[in-house]
């Protein structure tokens, strides 16, 4: 669909992907994809590596800016605004106001080393939502005794386990009181032993039913927990659309039977 003839967002979706490409140089990432969260759901992506997974998480977060087609984030446009009747690429004030709508935990745990948890969690409601300081630092600390923290306020993230630092960032993303939370590989950088309580940790924000969440991990079992569907991707597009229950037990497409035997025998 052309941008220019879109008829508006649909407020039935949080995400809603509208024939979006998104392409490096000849490299074709995401291909005319069509893509839709609903409110509240909980959404993984599994497929191989390079098939576009996190690229859709750049997209959202705006690190990236889609080649063509629209993106939605509950009932507004993200990469686009409208002027007139034509939609024309957003500037960065408005991206900057829908993205406050998204948290994001990343694969590396990107603490600001500098700064106590404290104010890792506080620094960015207090620039970005304009939150007074106390106020910012008392909804952290809830945040902190939430995540198993709350006697670690005052450390150094160099002072803390991967586990812990994860941590941190999880209670980061939520301090800014998302919509939407976007997970990606959230385990992939920690040793073995410090996954299970990651993984606890995130089951617990899911099943509080209060987030769209969606979640690109490697982790099948995580996924299957945590899921109300499961998309395979490959070649940036959807191969294949269930739940996990059936994805993970009898799936339809040779694609996903395959990519699932290979990653469950690593």
């Amino acid at each position: 669909m052309n941008p220019a003839e879109s008829a508006g967002p649909d407020t039935q979706w949080m995400i809603r992907f509208d024939k979006v490409v998104k392409r490096y140089g000849d490299l074709t990432v995401l291909d005319e994809l069509d893509f839709h969260v609903r409110p509240r759901e909980r959404v993984t992506l599994i497929g191989p590596s390079g098939s576009g997974k996190t690229t859709i998480l750049r997209l959202l977060m705006t690190l990236e800016r889609i080649t063509s087609g629209t993106i939605e984030v509950g009932g507004e446009y993200l990469s686009h605004t409208r002027r007139g009747d034509k939609l024309v690429p957003a500037d960065e004030k408005h991206l900057r106001r829908v993205r406050k709508r998204i948290g994001m935990v990343f694969q590396q745990f990107n603490l600001f080393p500098n700064m106590n948890v404290l104010r890792n969690i506080t620094e960015a409601p207090v620039r970005a939502l304009g939150r007074p300081r106390a106020e910012a630092e008392a909804k952290a600390r809830e945040l902190l005794d939430m995540v198993g923290l709350g006697e670690k306020a005052l450390e150094h993230p160099t002072r803390l386990s991967g586990g812990q630092q994860q941590r941190v960032a999880i209670a980061r993303a939520l301090a800014m009181e998302p919509e939407i939370l976007l997970l990606d590989e959230v385990t992939s950088a920690l040793d073995p032993e410090l996954v299970a309580g990651v993984q606890d940790l995130l089951r617990d924000i899911a099943s509080r039913g209060e987030l769209t969440i969606l979640c690109v991990t490697h982790e099948m079992q995580f996924a299957q927990d945590i899921s109300d569907r499961v998309l395979m991707f490959d070649k940036g597009q959807i191969v294949e659309d269930g739940p996990p229950e059936k994805i993970f037990t009898e799936p339809e497409e040779q694609r996903t039977r395959d990519f699932l035997q290979a990653i469950l025998k690593a």
